[in-house]
């Protein structure tokens, strides 16, 4: 990976604190003197979260810093158009989640419904008939493998789901690129989706909780092997995900009236994200090692 010249600052400058705080961040750089100057290096990819740090923290004590205002030094916090001018990917996800809840009328309207399942069904009676996976396949509906994501059954269901894959979602997109977080929404819902199905057989179920659950394992083992900014999730919320995902399981959140839960999809969904979690970690941290 190409490094590049985060900062020049003249040699009187005392470097040594915010250099050490790279060190004890785990941050690959070296310094250099050219021309009078003493310039800090660093990867292409962190070179912005670089530069941000030494602005708020130029002594690289974040304890002392906090602590003396300071507005020179202060970050702007992105507005919320300029965070959607950023976050491509994960704004469209949720507008197809929005357009795909106003349509279906949030799980009610079936005949809209139908199309998007993970199998195809016909309503005859009271009962609801599946057309076998393969069949639909065959019939090259390939979509149906990906598009339950986009279904969600009241608006408490979407909100949250929402909420989570705008935290989440950003996060990769900023790191990781767009493509990349396209790619592994599509995968983290192929898994979980035939997770689902393969632990409950043919039945309705749709939602972003399994891609969140797959976005949230990627997150936590990326971060774990190659520590970056925008990877770092607020205190708690790893412990909040993992609680819940054990009451789901237990059956104490269907019983207090939240409905059938897609617990297969939710484990499913983790374990691949732990597994491109930490495939993704460990190639960023060769690639810094270079």
């Amino acid at each position: 990976m190409s490094a590049v010249a985060v900062l020049r600052l003249p040699l009187a400058v005392d470097l040594s604190g915010f250099v050490k705080l790279l060190q004890r961040m785990q941050v690959p750089h070296r310094v250099s003197e050219e021309a009078g100057e003493q310039v800090l290096w660093v990867p292409d990819s962190i070179s912005e979260d670089v530069r941000s740090l030494y602005e708020r923290f130029p002594t690289g004590d974040p304890d002392q810093q906090l602590d003396i205002p300071n507005t020179r030094a202060a970050v702007r916090r992105p507005g919320f158009v300029e965070q959607l001018r950023h976050s491509p990917v994960t704004a469209l996800i949720l507008l197809l989640s929005l357009i795909i809840g106003g349509v279906t009328m949030l799980g009610d309207n079936l005949d809209v419904i139908r199309w998007l399942t993970f199998l195809e069904f016909r309503i005859a009676g009271e009962y609801i008939q599946f057309t076998p996976l393969a069949d639909s396949l065959e019939a090259g509906q390939w979509w149906r493998l990906v598009t339950p994501m986009l279904i969600h059954f009241g608006i408490l269901h979407l909100a949250m789901n929402g909420m989570w894959y705008w935290e989440l979602g950003r996060r990769i997109e900023m790191r990781q690129g767009s493509i990349n977080l396209l790619g592994l929404t599509l995968l983290f819902s192929l898994v979980s989706n035939y997770a689902q199905y393969l632990f409950s057989g043919p039945t309705l179920f749709g939602g972003l909780s399994g891609v969140l659950y797959g976005l949230l394992g990627h997150c936590w083992i990326y971060q774990i092997l190659s520590p970056n900014p925008a990877y770092r999730l607020p205190r708690g919320v790893l412990v909040m995900m993992l609680v819940w995902l054990l009451l789901c399981m237990s059956g104490l959140i269907s019983m207090i009236g939240f409905g059938e839960i897609a617990n297969a999809a939710h484990v499913g969904g983790l374990l691949v994200g732990c597994f491109t979690g930490l495939l993704g970690g460990l190639f960023s941290r060769r690639k810094l090692a270079v």
